[in-house]
């Protein structure tokens, strides 16, 4: 981070090498800052490189008691602070983590946090669908808000309409445009494809009417209770997922499921909120 506070060619005397297009990425990104909870710090060290920044040091850890603790390493005054928390693994525990970095963040003079949630937890209980049932997502929501986010960053919402439990603005991002990039680099007929909308008897269906090879593609692979396995007895060629969740313990367990990396999308969303450009292009366009 030295390297960005002085300037670009100012530690070159220091022995370092830096190339061109580093130097532009710090030149062009002052006051900003980027942390990683520890939910998917892969992502975020890929959301980081993408940047030419380094990930801000922050130690998180607990007391004897469970509590969670957060310690931020380096000063965020007046900085512009972007926090990378996916809603996977425990997610109750990260879901803590998250909301402490955001306070924490806030009331060390920070300018604007913002909470990058690539996957964002509790969003199928996003309506009361039976009597004393909870709107959990709008609790989420309240409690981001109320820790101090200025701004949230998500990726392909169970429900769009979710960005209206905030009072705050919230850039819903697609993966559709890195789906359809995939598709194209990775299946060679895919001008003679059909695509159909997700159900879990509807592989069979199209199998049973002369399909060569199905293929599943989602968002989210979370992979609970039996996933794997069932996955591994079915008639997929492959299972795609985009890496908003660690997947490297299930490819381990599954051959089939193979990841699209997202961190260039989220990366280029952060670059253009920082320099408060337009983020819409990023709805129809996988940055270069």
């Amino acid at each position: 981070m030295l390297r960005r506070r002085l300037g670009p060619r100012a530690t070159a005397g220091c022995g370092a090498k830096w190339s061109a297009e580093e130097d532009r990425a710090a030149a062009a990104m002052p006051n900003i800052k980027i942390f990683s909870g520890s939910s998917h710090q892969d992502l975020s060290q890929k959301i980081a490189d993408r940047l030419g920044l380094e990930l801000g040091k922050v130690v998180t850890k607990k007391f004897s008691n469970q509590e969670t603790c957060v310690e931020i390493g380096e000063s965020v005054r007046g900085e512009d602070v972007y926090i990378v928390q996916s809603g996977c693994g425990e997610i109750n525990d990260n879901l803590m983590e998250l909301l402490i970095m955001i306070n924490a963040c806030k009331i060390a003079s920070a300018s604007r946090v913002t909470a990058v949630i690539p996957c964002f937890p509790y969003a199928r209980q996003d309506k009361k669908d039976k009597s004393r049932a909870p709107i959990s997502a709008k609790l989420v929501a309240n409690m981001l808000s109320v820790a101090g986010a200025d701004h949230i960053i998500t990726m392909d919402l169970h429900a769009s309409q979710i960005q209206g439990f905030f009072d705050i603005p919230v850039d819903n991002l697609y993966a559709e445009p890195a789906v359809l990039k995939w598709i194209k680099e990775n299946i060679a007929e895919w001008k003679n494809c059909t695509i159909v909308s997700p159900d879990a008897g509807g592989a069979k269906r199209l199998v049973s009417a002369g399909a060569t090879k199905v293929y599943a593609i989602l968002t989210h692979g979370i992979f609970s209770g039996p996933a794997i396995s069932r996955i591994n007895n079915a008639c997929f060629e492959a299972v795609v997922v985009t890496n908003t969740i660690p997947q490297e313990d299930k490819m381990k367990q599954c051959p089939k499921i193979q990841v699209i990396d997202i961190s260039m999308i989220l990366a280029e969303a952060i670059r253009r909120t920082h320099n408060g450009e337009s983020v819409s292009y990023l709805f129809s366009h996988v940055p270069l």
